[in-house]
């Protein structure tokens, strides 16, 4: 199958600039360092390396672009686009949010999904997705590495691995402290401060509080406006060095939201179109529904270390622990088709909602130990064990007042996993390096559910797994030249069997391990007395036994598939440069095209939506052929700075960042209405700087279009959707010192 190219005005902007920008940065060659970029330091293999010397696709998020995407008051979602083959999206807001690299994720809402994205912050895992939501602040670097990682890292990697990395203690007296607050009433406060204390220790405590009113005005009157919401987060480090040969990081962090559900809009969208309705206010909302959301979090974590001679050992340990509540409208509207009044648009009856994680945690634990040797050869290897206790439960209510509770089912799930690893690096020249790793897994969870609540009995109300798995990758990169890299990577990836409990729509289903092998080749090049930089790379994956999740259809069930395969092909681009010593341009751009190769899988479909996808008898789609869902073909991110230096260290500056995806499928199904539109938002920030740089002043606008897209839907009973973010915009200030 050719992949079915559609050009784009981001994409064909990215076209006309490429050629433009050699060209440019060839003729303005300067003498002088200034306007050149620094070398990108990454861990993706556990080590310190130059990116470029890594034989796999990263990318990277760090200093003023992070600093620009955290402004007006955004969460983790915000780095979806922002690189190349990257998309996060979310029916729970800031709480859940669902990652996909590559078209590979999972749209599964329960609070014990596996997804086959995996979060790693300060090096622990954040296995939950409910974790994975915690707020990126004073952080010194996020990496993005597409494709199966899973020899080296320790949960559910066969997508790739999101890692984020925060600014460590050090032996330095500074911080700093950023403020900004803009429309809706949002503000936002970060700051840093980093302390020396006596003899060999240091620390740090950075912390965040964002704040937003709410500004969606519900025109039933017995119940409070929504969307707002108050996000607080706080981390304290304290790390030990003498010198000698053991030295040790202690972390402990908090998190702490108030606010509103995603807000589920009854009927905003077009029958026979993906449009929303002419009449659409994102400001306004009609529903009998209560909405809240409330959840808290707290995690420690150790990582010590021994320097010895020839190697170093390491022990990470990781305890996160978070409890959650979620209560939302489903149906999106008011009163029901049987009743005297109901709205907006067909309620053909009254569903809400909420989900709970009522007990949860989480220990981890690593030993590692790497080779110190200078020569070819180097070498690293360990254990990883993972152990999660997760109590969660659902709850239905009655949207008549006061909003009874109806039902509940509560259910407990327990995952056990261990594995051993190794990998190592053996130069075969001063040019040519090759790679390899190996990874034992095993993997176990029971989970049950507590009888009475409604629960379909048919498949009984406990399962057990067992699985165990080894994965493996080779990779290896040829220096071309000084400043040109090619390399090449296969690698395997692996997901344990999952279970999703049963309910009042739908019996407990349960899927099998999957797994992955993936190629990808590529070149990573220094341009131009490094002026610029890019990197280049083609893959395609195969994963069998894929582990989807049928969300919805007409009785609303949640329901855990495998498909036979499913297959993804793609390009994926990064491309920086200083056209002027004052003037840096960012462009990435991915294709992604992605497969399900199923004849006999059929999934349940909407009620009211035009399904594009034949049937069987059964009145079910038949999804063979379809693309994976939240899996756009096409993703893109520009950004550009322009600075113009003023007397003693000051500084004007204009910074603008745009990021694309193209439309997307939703669901396992086809159909016209859950196809979200393409989506393009983009950011502006005009400000001045001075006192070499230790002082900030900015004006900034957020989606600053105002594009309202529906990026998501509640696949029941009729054409519900919720909608991004609305434009903002406000003034910020930070001050280093």
């Amino acid at each position: 199958m050719k992949p079915n190219f559609k050009p784009t005005p981001v994409l064909v902007g990215m076209a006309l600039l490429w050629p433009a920008a050699f060209a440019f940065a060839q003729a303005t060659e300067p003498a002088a360092p200034a306007g050149t970029l620094q070398s990108v330091t990454v861990t993706a293999e556990r080590r310190a390396e130059n990116i470029k010397d890594v034989p796999s696709s990263i990318s990277t998020i760090a200093g003023e672009k992070l600093d620009v995407l955290n402004t007006g008051g955004q969460d983790i979602r915000m780095l979806s686009g922002r690189v190349p083959s990257l998309n996060i999206e979310s029916s729970f807001g800031r709480a859940f949010p669902r990652f996909y690299i590559r078209g590979y994720g999972n749209t599964d809402f329960r609070s014990n999904a596996s997804q086959p994205v995996s979060l790693i912050y300060d090096d622990i895992v954040q296995e939950t997705p409910i974790l994975k939501g915690f707020p990126i602040f004073d952080v010194n670097r996020i990496e993005v590495l597409s494709g199966p990682q899973g020899t080296l890292f320790g949960r559910n990697t066969p997508a790739g691995v999101v890692k984020i990395d925060s600014v460590k203690p050090s032996k330095a007296t500074d911080g700093y402290f950023n403020i900004s607050t803009g429309t809706y009433g949002t503000t936002g406060v970060e700051g840093a401060f980093n302390l020396p204390l006596s003899g060999d220790w240091n620390a740090r405590i950075s912390a965040q509080s964002q704040h937003r009113d709410n500004w969606v005005k519900n025109e039933k009157s017995a119940t409070k406006d929504l969307e707002g919401y108050d996000d607080r987060a706080i981390r304290l480090q304290a790390a030990y060095d003498g010198g000698g040969m053991f030295s040790a990081l202690l972390s402990a962090h908090s998190r702490d939201l108030k606010g509103s559900a995603r807000l589920f809009r009854a009927n905003i969208i077009k029958k026979g179109t993906n449009d929303l309705v002419d009449d659409f206010d994102p400001a306004k909302i009609t529903t009998d529904g209560l909405n809240e959301q409330n959840l808290t979090s707290s995690g420690y974590s150790a990582k010590l270390k021994w320097s010895l001679p020839d190697f170093n050992i390491y022990s990470i340990t990781g305890y996160e622990t978070v409890s959650a509540y979620s209560r939302g409208d489903i149906d999106g509207g008011f009163g029901a088709a049987f009743l005297p009044v109901s709205g907006p648009g067909l309620i053909p009856f009254p569903s809400e909602s909420a989900a709970r994680v009522r007990d949860h945690q989480q220990v981890t634990q690593e030993f590692r130990v790497e080779s110190k040797a200078t020569g070819p050869l180097t070498w690293q290897g360990g254990v990883y064990l993972f152990q999660e206790k997760l109590g969660f439960d659902s709850f239905s209510y009655s949207s008549t007042a006061p909003n009874p509770q109806t039902n509940v089912l509560m259910s407990d799930q327990t995952n056990d996993s261990y594995a051993v690893f190794g990998g190592l690096t053996y130069a075969l020249s001063s040019d040519l390096k090759l790679r390899g790793g190996l990874r034992y897994t095993q993997d176990k969870k029971a989970l049950a559910t507590q009888p009475g609540g409604g629960a379909t009995l048919t498949n009984g109300l406990t399962s057990n797994t067992n699985d165990n798995q080894v994965t493996w990758d080779m990779g290896a990169t040829y220096k071309l030249d000084k400043d040109t890299n090619l390399f090449g990577r296969i690698a395997t990836g692996y997901r344990g069997s999952s279970i999703q409990n049963p309910d009042g729509f739908a019996a407990l289903t349960q899927a099998k391990p999957e797994t992955l092998i993936s190629y990808e080749a590529g070149v990573k090049a220094d341009l131009f007395n490094k002026r610029a930089r890019t990197s280049f790379s083609v893959f395609h994956f195969d994963v069998k036994d894929q582990q989807l999740t049928a969300v919805g259809g007409a009785n609303n069930s949640n329901q855990l598939v495998s498909a036979a395969k499913a297959s993804g092909d793609g390009v994926e681009l990064n491309f920086d440069a200083y056209l002027t010593p004052n003037f840096l341009v960012t462009l990435s751009g991915s294709y992604n095209e992605t497969k399900i190769s199923d004849s006999s899988l059929a999934v349940g479909v909407c009620a009211q939506c035009t399904v594009l996808n034949p049937k069987n008898a059964a009145g079910k789609a038949l999804i063979d052929g379809n693309s994976l869902p939240n899996a756009p073909k096409w993703i893109a991110n520009i950004t550009a700075r322009y600075g113009i230096p003023a007397a003693n260290g000051a500084e004007y500056f204009i910074y603008t960042d745009w990021a694309y995806r193209s439309e997307t499928n939703l669901f396992l199904y086809k159909s016209i209405e859950f196809t979200a539109p393409a989506l393009l938002e983009g950011g502006l920030r005009v400000g001045y700087s001075w006192n070499n740089g230790k002082y900030e002043a900015a004006v900034f606008a957020r989606n600053i279009t105002n594009q309202v897209r529906v990026t998501g839907g509640i696949d029941f009973n009729n054409l519900t959707g919720f909608i991004n973010d609305p434009r903002t915009y406000g003034v910020q200030f930070k001050a280093t010192f």
